[in-house]
């Protein structure tokens, strides 16, 4: 399955953004993977929500194997008393051809364009994850990091170092410079990639909180060093970098 953009509670709290007075949440499981499409109308459309209006995008599939379409849809409604309205598809609006999809989202990240992500999403990218202890060698060279431990069924953008901002438990937000990568100046084959974040003018212990990290833009590709000081430069250089973009902390 391709990993998710958006968890259960940040889905929610944009659906709650834009209005809508309630939400209903549809359980997936093995048994419901096999769900023929009939049946998942019968379930949730008919007995679950008694609707008699349902929109939905104009490629919409659903039920076992994708059997289900806004065709059979309309059919459904006619036996069951709701009507159908399909959705045309939002083009996208950088000018490449196609519509706005989760995987034109999913490509443009696994390139490390959180740029075009954010246009093609409407908002920043954002993932969040709890801060967990690390080795401690952000402290020690003076540039303490929040090692940011995310769900492994969540989508990252490509490693490298990027600006973005990170809104901690009190709600406040902080610009951060954002490595993402396996720290190839300290260990030499890491089995997987961390995401680590400086929040720049920030002093505090952050250590099991959950964070919402977004990512404006990509500053450059992560690269091993030669030596502590050539590191400790290009951090700086990061973090002048991150400001150069105007991101503020904001309570």
């Amino acid at each position: 399955a391709p990993k998710l953009l958006t968890d259960i509670d940040q889905k929610l709290e944009l659906l709650a953004a834009t209005g809508v007075d309630s939400t209903f949440v549809v359980t997936f499981n093995e048994e419901q993977a096999h769900e023929s499409a009939s049946d998942f109308v019968l379930r949730v459309l008919v007995h679950g929500l008694g609707a008699r209006l349902v929109v939905v995008g104009e490629d919409f599939h659903f039920g076992y194997r994708r059997a289900g379409n806004v065709e059979m849809l309309r059919q459904l409604g006619r036996e069951h008393d709701f009507q159908v309205a399909p959705i045309q598809l939002l083009p996208r609006p950088d000018g490449i051809a196609g519509p706005v999809s989760s995987t034109a989202i999913r490509h443009a990240l696994d390139l490390g364009q959180v740029e075009v992500a954010a246009t093609l999403l409407g908002r920043p990218f954002e993932t969040r994850g709890v801060v967990v202890q690390g080795d401690k060698r952000g402290t020690q060279i003076g540039f303490p990091t929040a090692n940011i431990q995310v769900p492994n069924e969540m989508i990252l953008p490509q490693e490298g170092v990027y600006a973005g901002l990170c809104t901690i438990a009190d709600g406040s937000r902080h610009g951060c410079a954002i490595n993402l990568g396996r720290r190839p100046t300290f260990v030499e084959h890491a089995e997987h990639s961390m995401l680590e974040a400086h929040l720049i003018d920030f002093n505090g212990n952050l250590y099991g909180q959950k964070l919402a990290v977004t990512f404006e833009h990509f500053l450059r590709s992560e690269r091993k060093f030669e030596n502590l000081d050539t590191l400790k430069n290009q951090l700086g250089a990061d973090i002048a970098n991150t400001r150069k973009f105007g991101i503020t902390n904001s309570a």
